[in-house]
């Protein structure tokens, strides 16, 4: 995991073959995450986990004025632009015009890295929205527990804080989720 920092570190320089090095190192992790986000999805899914992983790291990369301040900065973008496919998926196929309709979330009963309908998505992000506004750094936690489906000590690592508070984190920010969910389902959130 170094290895990515080091190289992140030296395309921040200038370093031309550092981009070439990147790619193969995160691109492998990336599609771990993905595949593993996406192994419960429902048949006749027509996002890949491969297909999320190229959006993805195009959105990385697209903007060449873009500098990662080490491997943290990187995967948490990563998570963000994965998180922003998936919820940009879920609206187009829950739009009106189609006739879906929204259904409430619990988030007590979400797995970190299993399918979740679209609609639960969507709840989800709006609620993480509003969550980011108030505590960035928790947000962040949950964008790469529940988006890219990284375990606890995985999201410690790359967020550079303890495993012990992480669980905290992880921990407050789900019940303020839970809250913000059900304010939503009452209409007290409009």
């Amino acid at each position: 995991m170094q290895e990515v920092t080091l190289i992140l570190d030296r395309a921040h320089e200038g370093d031309p073959r550092a981009a070439e090095e990147l790619l193969p190192l995160v691109y492998a992790e990336l599609r771990k995450l993905a595949a593993s986000r996406m192994a419960n999805e429902a048949a006749g899914n027509t996002l890949q986990p491969t297909a999320l992983v190229h959006e993805a790291w195009l959105r990385l990369v697209g903007n060449e004025d873009q500098k990662w301040d080490g491997r943290a900065h990187f995967f948490a973008a990563a998570a963000e632009a994965m998180r922003r496919i998936l919820i940009e998926r879920a609206r187009r196929k829950h739009a009106v015009r189609h006739g879906s309709g929204q259904a409430p979330a619990n988030v007590d009963d979400l797995e970190i890295a299993a399918a979740v309908p679209d609609d639960e998505l969507l709840a989800v992000s709006e609620a993480l929205g509003k969550f980011a506004v108030r505590d960035h750094q928790k947000a962040e936690l949950v964008k790469l527990r529940y988006f890219v489906g990284l375990t606890l000590e995985e999201s410690a690592e790359v967020l550079g804080v303890a495993v012990p508070t992480a669980s905290r984190w992880w921990a407050y920010s789900r019940a303020w989720l839970a809250q913000e969910i059900e304010r939503q389902r009452s209409g007290a959130g409009e």
